[in-house]
This record gives C-alpha cells, sequence and structure tokens, in this order.
C-alpha cells in the first residue's frame, strides 16, 4: 500500500480521544523513560566505567571495570557508576594562554631554581593516562579529582627535584636537559602508579631567564663563541702545518723515489753494455781462435805431402798476371817453379839489368 492508496477514514481521529488518555499515555511514556534512563548508563569508547553500590547486598565500590556500552544500574540513587578517561590526558605548566590540547588543564609555568641558585619559568606537558579507575576511584577520589588531588600536586615538584640538579647553562645542553625529564618522569610515575595514573611523557617545550640573567647568558655565549672560534682557527692552523709537512715529505719522497729509478736505470744500462761488450768479446776471440785455427791447418796442409804442387799451383796463378816471360828451364840458371828463393833471385837480376 502506496500513500495515495491511503483513505481519509483509515486514519485515526484524534478528535474522538478523550484528552485524559492522552495525558496518561504522555505521563506513562515519561514515566518509562526516566525509568529506562535511570537503569541504565551508557559508557563511551573513550571511558571506564566503576560501578559503586550505596544501597544493597554489596556496597561499596565494585573492582569490575566497565567498557564501552550499555549497562544496568539500580535507579533511585542505589548505584551510581563513575566515568573516567580512557585516552591520553594532557597537563601543562605554561604562562601562555595557547595549549598544546583543547581540552588539556592548564596551570602556571614551572618556577624552578637551579643548583647555581638561579630562577628559570619551564613551560612543560605532561602526558599522562588512567591505568587502573578503581585505584584512582579508591586513592584520590571520584569526577576530576585525579587532576586535582593526583596529577596537580605532584607534577611541578618532581619538576623542581630533578631539573633543578642543573645549573643555568646546563638547561641549554638538550641531551642532559632530556635525562633530567626523563628522571621526572620516572619520579612522578613511582609517586602515581600506586593510584593507578601512568605518566607516558614529560616534555619541556619552553624556558625562559630573569631578562637580566638572559642578557648576561647570551654575552657569555657570544664570548664562548668567540674562544671557540679561535680555538678551531688554531687547530686548522695546526692542522694545516700538518698538511703541509706531510705534502713536503710526500714531494721529497717523489725526489727520491725519482733518483732510486734513474740511478737503477743507470746501473741496468751499464749492466746491458758490460753484458754486450763481453759477449762481443767472447765472439771476436771465438773468431780470432777460428782464423787462428784455419791458419794453422792450412800451414800443416803446405808441409805435408803434396804441397810442392799446391805451391806450384799458387806460383802458376802469380805468373797469370805476366804478358810474356821466358826463362830457362835447363843450365845453371834453370827455373825450378819449386824453388821459389831462385826464382826471385832472377828476377831481382832482371831489374838490376
Amino acid at each position: 500500500m502506496s500513500f495515495k492508496d491511503i483513505r481519509p477514514e483509515d486514519i485515526i481521529n484524534t478528535k474522538n480521544i478523550p484528552i485524559w488518555k492522552i495525558i496518561s499515555a504522555a505521563i506513562v511514556a515519561i514515566f518509562l523513560y526516566t525509568i529506562l534512563s535511570g537503569c541504565f548508563v551508557y559508557i563511551r569508547p573513550n571511558e571506564f566505567g566503576i560501578k559503586q553500590v550505596n544501597i544493597g547486598i554489596k556496597q561499596g565500590i565494585h573492582e569490575k571495570i566497565y567498557t564501552t556500552g550499555y549497562h544496568f544500574i539500580m535507579p533511585f540513587g542505589f548505584e551510581f557508576m563513575h566515568r573516567f578517561p580512557r585516552d591520553m590526558q594532557v597537563f601543562e605548566l605554561s604562562n601562555f594562554e595557547i595549549t598544546a590540547s583543547r581540552n588539556a588543564r592548564r596551570e602556571k609555568a614551572a618556577h624552578i631554581q637551579t643548583s647555581d641558585g638561579f630562577f628559570v619559568d619551564v613551560d612543560v606537558s605532561t602526558l599522562y593516562r588512567i591505568v587502573d579507575p578503581y585505584k584512582v576511584l579508591t586513592t584520590i577520589g571520584p569526577g576530576k579529582l585525579y587532576e586535582d588531588n593526583g596529577i596537580i600536586p605532584k607534577v611541578e615538584p618532581k619538576l623542581k627535584e630533578a631539573l633543578g640538579e642543573m645549573t643555568t647553562e646546563e638547561f641549554y645542553n638538550s641531551p642532559l636537559r632530556v635525562k633530567k625529564t626523563d628522571d621526572a618522569k620516572n619520579l612522578l610515575n613511582e609517586a602515581l602508579n600506586p593510584k593507578g595514573i601512568q605518566v607516558e611523557h614529560v616534555l619541556v617545550r619552553y624556558f625562559k631567564y630573569s631578562e637580566e640573567l638572559q642578557k648576561n647568558i647570551e654575552e657569555k655565549k657570544l664570548k664562548d663563541q668567540l674562544v671557540f672560534t679561535n680555538q678551531s682557527k688554531t687547530k686548522a692552523s695546526a692542522e694545516k702545518a700538518v698538511v703541509s709537512k706531510v705534502q713536503q715529505e710526500g714531494e721529497a719522497n717523489i725526489k727520491v723515489k725519482l733518483a732510486e729509478g734513474k740511478a737503477y736505470m743507470v746501473k741496468k744500462n751499464a749492466e746491458r753494455d758490460q753484458y754486450v761488450r763481453t759477449k762481443k768479446a767472447e765472439a771476436d776471440l771465438l773468431i780470432n781462435l777460428a782464423e787462428a785455427k784455419k791458419t794453422e791447418q792450412i800451414n800443416k796442409a803446405y808441409q805435408n805431402q803434396g804441397s810442392e804442387n799446391l805451391l806450384g799451383l799458387k806460383l802458376a796463378d802469380i805468373y797469370k798476371g805476366l804478358d810474356l816471360i821466358m826463362l830457362p828451364s835447363s843450365g845453371p840458371n834453370g827455373i825450378n817453379p819449386l824453388n821459389l828463393q831462385k826464382t826471385m833471385q832472377l828476377f831481382n837480376d832482371v831489374q838490376k839489368q
């Protein structure tokens, strides 16, 4: 059936209902809503619930922790559900109105006296959470008392105990400052863990000295920076001298190595020349010995049988150069080609004539 199919006579005519019935129905509805809303409590996703029984068999605060959802309680004050936040909470000590968290609780900055007697205002953010709402309720109290009687009275004294061990200048030492901040967190946990509160972080965001002290610190810092600059320049000059010395030693070593290389080359060249000369002399000696041996063998050949014929052949070669010569072959002046001495004498006599 659609809206168009509805007939006017099908609609209930409230004019025909008595007014007392309408009023009675409204009263009953309000009563039921009141009863039901008083009997059920809704615990949000970021909340814990702890039940307190005021009238009944098990009176007192129950240890059971209720989480997200609707939970039944007896109305009219018989039972009551305490709610506590389960997400991260922020407590700030700062002189600035702007906070890191919209719901953060803020107090004045921590006024800490340093170990050398000066004062410094420190802005600190403390991040914590409730880990055991039963302990919080039984040791501190309901509502926001975990802030008023738990966190707030403890944070600044523990910060003074830890950060107060530093001198004025040591606040600029970030690693040391972080270490002391962690010490403050540990001190807070020692005091708050038995009450069901866990401190997660303690963060120093800003610190400020008095104007006069701040000016003196800045002037001292400038002087220290000048001293450090001069020390750095002196160290740089010393390092430069070391580099120059090393460079000079390196160049000297290069020259020495080059001289050693040249001397080695000269030595090797001399050894090479000596080797060549030695081998050449040995070769000449062998050649000369061979020539001498050859001459010796030839002389021996001339002295053996048949040497006269060989000598005649040599003399015949000599006579080849003459155009015409007539020599006696008999008588006292006859020529014997094998008698070289007589032949030479004959030629001398002919030359004298």
